[in-house]
């Protein structure tokens, strides 16, 4: 798999291109984190970006970074609407004089593709997930998400399952991890009053040992695992804290809190909703927790709490076997597996503060090195610009 080199983009490489980026909606997520970062580096190296969606919250950001936003329904799966916007969008790159078109989504990818092959311009995707292939029609339709001239993957597990179960040539995959925006996830950047303003509205108690876990309430985020290993751990002092939005199940959450109860637990568990301030949060833990009985296909809260020099337990799958480094920046424990977990968390609550100094600088270090939002930015304009090369020289030749 191709695995482009870590220029860093700015103005003076007069990257010149107008790039077209085409995804369902601009809420919020990784897939429109994504979306508006690489829109920005594209406009901070001297092209132009366009991003094609049915809008959201994150239009205004977009617009902030010097990007233009077109509103259609790219949201909408029907075959009537997916051909209608195929039509548009072969319109919209004849008019804007698009040179490469970036889909990130199964539905907006399919009309992408056929936008594309009309007008004659390199086509990319982005394989952000893992997406479920219960059955025949089921991968047909994921199969888009591999038919890019390159596919780009999120990370190792989503590249070896991009070639595994969709056969696609390794030569076209291209291995670029999602990035840290360490402008936000800074210790430096974050002041003492924003942590303080957080403890307090958590009540959390002074003295008290931390292990968090940040994540949408769902089950596969193993909120569970992490009550049952706190209650197997007994460490007093210790409290969990549950960050995230119940993601419209509010039966799971009242099921959790029962869990506490039966744990006898109710003073050690804070369930405090949804975080707008994320790099303060990281502050107050002693220790991150990402205890996913799934396999996550990056792993964003394990990346981001390193950042923030923050030592991290995450479950022993998926991506985080990419970005965590046992025993030098945290712990990767069996999933579903709360007896490993408490172990992991009686470890990382007994270390030493020079023992923590350590682990915070080498996992700061991994982050900046490896998983920023600049190397992540620089890499898919290397991406484009190679596509657009090789297309001139094959029109020319």
């Amino acid at each position: 798999m191709d695995k482009p080199g870590t220029s860093q983009p700015d103005g003076s490489r007069g990257f010149g291109l107008t790039v077209l980026q085409v995804l369902p909606r601009l809420e919020t997520g990784g897939v429109e984190r994504g979306t508006v970062d690489v829109a920005a580096a594209v406009v901070a190296a001297g092209g132009r970006a366009i991003v094609a969606s049915a809008g959201g919250r994150m239009e205004a950001e977009l617009r902030r970074v010097g990007a233009e936003h077109v509103a259609m329904p790219a949201d909408r799966k029907t075959p009537g609407h997916i051909l209608r916007n195929a039509g548009r969008l072969a319109e919209l790159i004849r008019r804007e004089r698009v040179d490469i078109v970036h889909a990130r989504s199964r539905a907006p990818a399919w009309s992408a593709r056929t936008a594309a092959r009309r007008t004659g311009i390199p086509f990319v995707t982005t394989f952000h997930g893992v997406y479920g292939t219960g059955f025949p029609l089921k991968k047909a339709w994921n199969r888009i998400m591999t038919a890019g001239d390159r596919t780009i993957a999120i990370s190792g597990y989503v590249a070896d399952h991009v070639v595994r179960r969709y056969r696609t040539p390794p030569e076209r995959v291209v291995l670029i991890h999602r990035g840290v925006d360490l402008g936000l996830f800074d210790v430096r950047a974050v002041s003492e009053a924003r942590v303080v303003q957080l403890a307090e509205a958590w009540h959390l108690p002074d003295g008290a040992q931390v292990a968090m876990l940040p994540g949408r309430f769902t089950r596969l985020k193993g909120h569970a695992v992490l009550i049952d290993a706190l209650a197997l751990l007994q460490r007093e002092g210790a409290v969990a804290v549950l960050i995230g939005a119940d993601a419209g199940r509010p039966g799971y959450r009242d099921e959790l809190m029962k869990r506490v109860q039966r744990r006898g637990l109710e003073g050690a568990v804070r369930f405090v909703g949804h975080c707008n301030d994320m790099p303060a949060a990281y502050m107050l833990a002693d220790v991150v927790v990402s205890a996913s009985t799934q396999p996550e296909a990056f792993g964003r809260v394990a990346a981001e709490a390193q950042a923030m020099g923050r030592p991290v337990i995450a479950t022993d799958h998926g991506g985080a076997r990419e970005t965590v480094l046992p025993g030098k920046t945290g712990w990767l424990t069996p999933p579903g597996d709360a007896e490993a977990l408490a172990q992991a968390l009686d470890a990382a609550l007994s270390m030493t503060p020079s023992d923590r100094q350590r682990m915070a600088r080498t996992a700061v270090t991994n982050i900046r090195r490896n998983f920023s939002k600049e190397v992540m930015t620089a890499r898919t304009l290397d991406v484009y610009a190679e596509l657009v090369r090789e297309r001139s020289a094959a029109a020319a030749g």
